[in-house]
């Protein structure tokens, strides 16, 4: 990785190949040279990435792209699993589990399932294709129009926090597991391209880099007055969140790309990120309390919330099983949502880099982690569509299981919606433009 190019302080920063970029997790304003392919540079403050550079970028994203688009596709032609008890049996593919979860009732999850892991990846590698392809054309000197990558780039690369197929994946791992006991587990060939659909997805969007494509779509505007060393705490800028572009202030459109500039509003943020997670926090209870599922055998229904279900797990002696559902399902929400409300708590507090790195990292951590709570819900939305052989077993969602996807999907919202930049005080803007 390289080392962030800043110019000594009260020099002349936009010197030759030399862009300015504010950091958009603490919002320093730092000038760097464009990293060598391979190679990335990070902000000197947060260590959040900037930019990096692939060596053969358009390549590489054109076959990334085109083989996760074949793995989805013979994803959903074939069979995907099968499962069969005393003489009866299932064989379902992954389209038609989803529709299985509609006629069961249960058409929340499949919505759900089907935008996260097939309408909005695919969604996803499309525009992220065919923006690579705008850049490659730009960059052999031939115009182009901005005007549909600028309203794709502010939605979809918004999307990355929803790709869910590697979630998922483990999902219907956890979900085998938990029947392989009771019945015959079969995996189609349908399932095996789908595992391989999710790595490759995890690593396409690994190596999409929204700054350096609209570099090559269009260059920087240099602004008056704005330095490395800057921070959003000196209202000299805004920044715009489709390109990256520095924007004078009183800017109501990014000069680059033209898209709406957002001022920095710090109570805003703050209101919705805390709406969200106290909307997360009333879900969190019947979550827990409610039946997640209801299981069906020989004509006896019992009903198991999250916690009963791990205790289960524990005693038939699937430990490993047990031990990823009490951290997905129990400790991830629960940590998760105390540690936002810290985060929360921590704004305007801020005494230094120390604290504040700190505070920043907690953050990461607990936007990455909080799409993992999501694995229970896939798991009961798979069982239900695969476990239908009428009285003689058959499993059904609970009214929990929809309180505890809100609960996942309203403190991603949380997290989402609230701006790092707000931990950083102006104690720690000093100290870090005179390291």
């Amino acid at each position: 990785m390289e080392s962030l190019n800043t110019p000594p302080e009260g020099a002349d920063s936009q010197g030759q190949n030399t862009k300015l970029q504010a950091c958009e997790e603490c919002g320093l304003v730092s000038a760097f040279s464009e990293p060598k392919p391979g190679n990335k540079v990070s902000c000197p403050r947060c260590h959040h990435g900037l930019q990096s550079a692939l060596k053969a970028p358009f390549q590489q994203v054109w076959a990334y792209g085109l083989a996760t688009l074949i793995m989805l596709a013979l994803s959903l032609g074939f069979p995907f699993l099968s499962f069969s008890v005393q003489g009866l049996s299932q064989k379902v593919s992954l389209w038609g589990a989803l529709v299985s979860m509609h006629y069961a009732s249960n058409s929340i999850l499949a919505l759900v399932i089907l935008l996260c892991v097939i309408i909005l990846p695919l969604i996803y590698i499309l525009f992220a294709m065919s923006i690579y392809r705008l850049g490659y054309l730009s960059s052999q000197g031939k115009a182009v129009s901005l005007g549909w990558a600028r309203v794709g780039s502010k939605l979809v690369f918004k999307f990355e926090s929803w790709l869910m197929a590697d979630v998922f994946l483990v999902g219907i791992l956890v979900a085998m597991v938990k029947i392989i006991a009771l019945a015959d587990v079969g995996f189609g060939p349908s399932f095996w391209a789908f595992c391989v659909y999710s790595l490759l997805l995890v690593k396409f969007v690994s190596v999409i880099d929204s700054s350096w494509i609209w570099d090559r779509l269009s260059p920087r505007d240099e602004i008056a007055k704005v330095r490395s060393g800057d921070s959003h705490l000196n209202h000299n800028h805004e920044t715009c969140h489709i390109c990256g572009q520095l924007n004078l202030v009183s800017s109501k459109n990014c000069c680059r790309c033209g898209a709406g500039v957002q001022p920095y509003i710090p109570l805003q943020s703050m209101q919705t990120a805390w709406a969200f997670l106290l909307a997360a926090v009333v879900f969190y209870i019947p979550a827990n309390f409610y039946p997640i599922m209801y299981t069906t055998s020989v004509g006896q229904t019992e009903a198991s919330t999250i916690i009963s279900g791990v205790v289960l797990l524990w005693h038939l002696g699937s430990y490993p099983v047990a031990s990823v559902i009490f951290l997905a399902s129990i400790v991830i929400p629960t940590a998760k949502i105390l540690s936002l409300a810290y985060l929360f708590r921590q704004v305007g507090k801020g005494t230094g880099k120390g604290k504040e790195n700190r505070n920043q990292s907690l953050y990461r951590v607990t936007e990455f982690i909080g799409r993992w709570s999501m694995i229970d819900i896939f798991v009961v939305a798979l069982l239900t569509a695969l476990v239908q052989l009428d009285e003689l077993m058959a499993i059904k969602p609970g009214p929990a299981a929809l309180s505890f996807a809100m609960v996942v999907i309203l403190t991603m919202l949380s997290a989402i919606s609230f701006d790092s930049r707000v931990l950083w005080s102006q104690s720690g803007l000093k100290k870090s433009t005179h390291e």
